[in-house]
């Protein structure tokens, strides 16, 4: 394939405006939830399915997405699913109700998570060389990064200056733009030798993933029985898309690639940076606001330690890659990232009023993800032929979104017990189990003022909250160093050489 030098600037524009939708869409909605629920009468289960619908419905068609994309074509792929996205956002923002909002959302998530797999295939195969491969990379991975983590300040602006509609309209535009990018910049690639399309392995993925996404999001709601059903049919879907992956002669998902140990070393980083990191992003502005006092100003600004060096940092990860290899890179930054979770946990439980206290923490957890972000992805993608880098994106993006889909969930059980172990302490047996349960969900929702809450329980809200957010930090840094380690022992560096750029 040819590469003209002027289409692959125009290509990276498109991809990077692509990641920039796909990050906002997740970041900047949870700052509309309180307007939502006024505006559309949505209770508190509407509002829940808001969120997951996005990440419920793009993490189905992850791995499908990038064997269509294979066979048929990244480009068309990518084009069609920018116009999906478009269209999915403007139902979003002309929704009058909350049936017709999730509706949206979820076809949001669907268009959302092909764009995603397809602009890294894109990436991979349109540039090859060692260094521009590793700056368009890094770009990438900067504008992920602002999507991401100024999501939540962007949404913020937008719903004061405007109204919560325009959080999802402002992408219609934006994916006219970037459909236009697309059209001129980016080169057809696809497998040289298709073939048959595995369509029962996509079918059988796509149902098991959708349950486990369904159970670790929605599980605390359903009765026992309903969960065991669901649970039992995941488990029939996974081994039936195991059975039909070993039979079918040209596999979407080839079972084997699981013994590179490159690619097993990168998927460990793109779950550790899910573990910690980004689903903690979405219950931080909690602790500056109701555990801390801040403002939404003042939270923005404190959420820039967390958030800015996610920025700076991909360009010098992906040097650091090219030099020292992505096999010490990629555990170095879950490491950084660790730390930096365990030092928020022992700020906030010694200064407790003081928030400038875990801003240190947020900074080295910030710079442990930049390090490890774009070296992750790169050596996901370039640890397998060319021609089956939509397979590879595949397989890292669903290790990231059920990796997330799983910790925000964990770490909202997490918040709710460490408050309730709080409150019980203060409170002993003057509560039964499900009102104390009700105070702490309501505690961890950043609730602090509660009608009816016993003086006691009042005046230690703050300090249940910080509690609580300890038990989340603790669990992040110590599942993320975890992961490090893990990570080092697959990639055994100390072996033999390895190229510190997949290429």
């Amino acid at each position: 394939m040819s590469q003209s030098p002027t289409s692959n600037p125009l290509a990276l524009a498109a991809v990077c405006l692509a990641a920039l939708m796909f990050g906002l869409e997740i970041s900047s909605v949870p700052v509309i939830l309180p307007a939502l629920e006024s505006r559309l009468q949505g209770d508190f289960r509407d509002l829940q399915w808001i969120m997951n619908a996005y990440t419920i419905a793009c993490t189905v068609v992850l791995m499908g997405t990038g064997a269509l994309a294979d066979r048929f074509g990244r480009k068309r792929v990518f084009v069609l699913s920018i116009l999906a996205f478009g269209l999915a956002s403007l139902l979003c923002g002309l929704a009058q109700d909350v049936s017709l909002l999730i509706t949206g959302r979820a076809l949001q998530g669907l268009a959302g998570g092909a764009m995603l797999i397809t602009q890294v295939a894109i990436l991979s195969q349109q540039f090859r060389q060692g260094r521009e491969r590793s700056r368009a990379f890094a770009a990438w991975g900067v504008v992920f990064g602002i999507g991401l983590g100024f999501g939540p300040i962007i949404g913020g602006v937008i719903l004061a200056l405007s109204s919560w509609p325009w959080v999802f309209l402002v992408h219609g535009p934006l994916a006219l733009l970037t459909l236009g990018l697309a059209l001129g910049g980016v080169e057809e690639s696809r497998q040289a030798r298709a073939g048959k399309l595995d369509g029962a392995g996509i079918v059988w993925l796509s149902l098991a993933v959708f349950g486990l996404a369904f159970l670790l999001t929605q599980g605390s709601s359903l009765s026992r029985s309903n969960a065991v059903l669901i649970a039992l049919a995941t488990l029939v879907s996974f081994a039936a898309f195991v059975r039909a992956e070993r039979r079918s002669p040209q596999p979407m998902f080839e079972l084997e690639v699981m013994r590179n140990r490159r690619l097993c070393g990168a998927l460990l980083g793109s779950m550790g940076m899910n573990f910690s990191f980004w689903p903690f992003m979405i219950y931080l502005p909690i602790y500056f606001h109701s555990a801390l006092g801040y403002d939404s100003l003042h939270s923005g600004l404190a959420l820039l330690a967390y958030t800015l060096p996610t920025l700076i940092f991909p360009p010098l990860g992906e040097r650091l890659a090219l030099r020292f290899e992505a096999g010490r890179v990629i555990p170095l930054g879950m490491s950084c990232i660790g730390l930096g979770f365990l030092a928020m946990y022992v700020a906030s439980q010694w200064a407790v009023a003081n928030g400038l206290a875990i801003l240190p923490g947020a900074l080295l957890a910030g710079i442990g993800l930049g390090l490890t972000n774009t070296p992750v992805t790169n050596t996901t993608t370039g640890s397998v032929p060319a021609e089956r880098a939509g397979m590879a994106s595949g397989i890292d993006m669903s290790a990231r979104m059920i990796s997330l889909a799983l910790n925000i969930a964990l770490m909202g059980v997490i918040l709710v017990a460490g408050v309730g172990a709080y409150l019980q302490r203060h409170l002993g047996g003057a509560l039964g189990a499900g009102q104390m349960r009700r105070w702490a969900e309501q505690i961890a929702a950043g609730q602090g003022s509660l009608e009816g809450l016993p003086w006691l329980a009042e005046g230690s809200a703050q300090g249940a909250l910080v509690h609580g957010f300890g038990w989340v930090m603790l669990y992040g840094g110590l599942t993320v160093c975890g992961l490090a380690l893990f990570s080092v022992l697959i990639f055994a560096p100390w072996q033999r050489p390895q190229l510190g750029n997949a290429t």
